[in-house]
């Protein structure tokens, strides 16, 4: 695999960026509201430019790992600070940089123990960017954990609806995941025989037999899938979604989620291929139960965020369909979803958050007729689920269409079960869209303000990201295709 050293430590400046900002809002004092807000702003944007940057100057024609840092820490275990960026972990570096900052902004008007939020955040994002830049699996593990603890202190003070429930079933289920991947990551590390945690020093064709990958990668598939919300082990997911506040919402469903999806990809995936190649149909029955559970119950919910909660569950088994077909399509398909499911969540659950702050409800029943009330508010709520029915055009389109080219060649009963399926997906989302945005209006809410330009920031930049991709897809296909393809051409016959 080509290594290219980074020239200056980008990835690094990244996470140090997180850190910073956190230890400088924990020294401000906690009356300070728009100070504490505007140091969030202002590091959460240089975390967002540095991942850019970083995306930008990836290199498409040489591909393989860049911007790469390692440095040794603890030699006699084989472990080291091991930093670098491929075709896979860019787009999830640059979704973590974009929903971290409108994450920010969506929050601005916040007002509870706003200094402890804001610093929790950065430390919940910190653990994020760490995963998706290691190369390292001891860090990986490391990393996966530090973006875990935060989530149940974030929701169990600042949720909304059974905020404790959610956030301690969100905390012992992934917590149960933790516990499946370390003792595979050790397992690998034993039988290796080379006494080393790096990722690259492990990825060498025949390092494991077919038995030892078979063992590991289920370890690791379901370890990781919990956090994927892989049915049947989703059930943490929709009620996390509807307990968090709402920029928690939007890195929980935004990033959380991937963290999931690449671990399998990146650590079971990767390191096990045999593991995968033979586990794959059992991944794509899983993936298409997601699939239609999400529809099918998300269909019968009254909460716009439950709603919200199992499309994502829907949308997340679209990703496993992806990785389970063995294919170049199938990978850059379930890659590219992964970006735009994380921008699209995001961007429904920031409209969410300002419909809520304003009417003081989740209920569908009890909302109505808000696009002549909030015509913006409500037009980015709309963009975002046209955006999950698959409309072409925008962003969610071509992961989608991807995934399904690929499963109809490999599985096709599954690929067309799927196709199926997102018709009742267009049909729960478009009955939410005219039962709360049209219909008659609620008179509560007649008087009710719009979003102003500051407080539509956020939501501006997620629909742009969501058209520009949606019109230029090889943006991220160029970069997803560096990897993809290398990967694939180097598995076992």
């Amino acid at each position: 695999m080509h290594m290219e050293p980074a020239t200056f430590p980008f990835l690094s400046a990244i996470l140090l960026s997180c850190v910073v900002g956190m230890l400088t809002i924990m020294v401000i004092p906690e009356e300070r509201h728009v100070l504490i807000k505007q140091v969030s702003i202002f590091f959460s944007g240089v975390c967002l430019l540095l991942t850019l940057y970083v995306f930008f100057a990836f290199n498409r024609s040489l591909g393989g790992l860049q911007f790469v840092e390692q440095v040794s820490w603890i030699p006699t275990l084989g472990i080291s600070y091991f930093n670098a960026v491929d075709g896979f972990s860019l787009p999830n570096l640059l979704l973590t940089g974009i929903v971290f900052f409108t994450g920010v902004l969506t929050m601005w008007e916040l007002n509870t123990r706003v200094k402890e939020y804001f610093a929790l955040y950065f430390l919940l994002v910190t653990g994020v960017f760490g995963l998706f830049m290691s190369m390292d699996l001891f860090f990986i593990f490391v990393w996966y954990d530090v973006s875990l603890f935060p989530m149940y202190l974030l929701i169990a003070i600042w949720g909304t609806t059974r905020k404790e429930y959610g956030a301690m079933k969100l905390t012992l289920y992934l917590l149960a995941g933790s516990a499946l991947i370390l003792p595979a990551i050790i397992f690998l590390w034993a039988k290796s025989g080379l006494n080393t945690f790096s990722f690259v020093s492990l990825m060498h064709p025949g390092m494991f037999s077919p038995a030892d990958q078979k063992f590991a990668f289920l370890l690791l598939f379901l370890g990781f899938g919990i956090l994927a919300a892989v049915w049947p082990m989703h059930t943490w997911s929709p009620d996390g979604h509807v307990a968090a506040p709402h920029g928690v919402s939007m890195v929980h469903a935004g990033v959380l989620m991937k963290i999931g999806s690449f671990g399998v990809l990146r650590v079971a995936i990767m390191l096990c291929p045999l593991g995968w190649i033979y586990w794959a149909k059992s991944m794509a029955v899983l993936a298409v139960i997601g699939i239609i559970y999400g529809a099918l119950v998300g269909l019968r919910q009254t909460d716009l965020k439950y709603v919200i909660g199992y499309s994502s569950v829907s949308h997340m088994g679209v990703v496993g369909l992806g990785l389970s077909t063995v294919t170049v399509a199938g990978l850059n398909g379930a890659v590219f979803q992964m970006f735009a499911h994380g921008i699209m969540t995001a961007l429904l659950f920031s409209s969410v958050g300002y419909i809520y702050d304003r009417t003081h409800t989740k209920l569908i029943p009890e909302l109505g007729g808000l696009s002549r009330i909030m015509p913006v508010a409500s037009a980015f709520f709309i963009l975002a689920a046209l955006a999950g029915v698959g409309l072409p055009g925008l962003a969610n389109f071509w992961g989608e269409l991807l995934v399904f080219l690929a499963a109809f060649k490999v599985y096709p009963l599954f690929g067309v079960i799927g196709v199926v399926t997102l018709v009742i997906t267009a049909l729960f989302m478009l009955r939410v869209v005219q039962k709360t945005f049209y219909g008659p209006a609620n008179a509560r809410f007649a008087g009710l303000p719009d979003v102003s330009p500051w407080l539509g920031t956020p939501r501006i930049i997620l629909a742009a990201v969501l058209l520009i991709l949606g019109l230029y897809p090889s943006l991220l296909f160029n970069v997803i295709r560096t990897a993809s393809v290398p990967f694939m051409n180097g598995l076992p016959r």
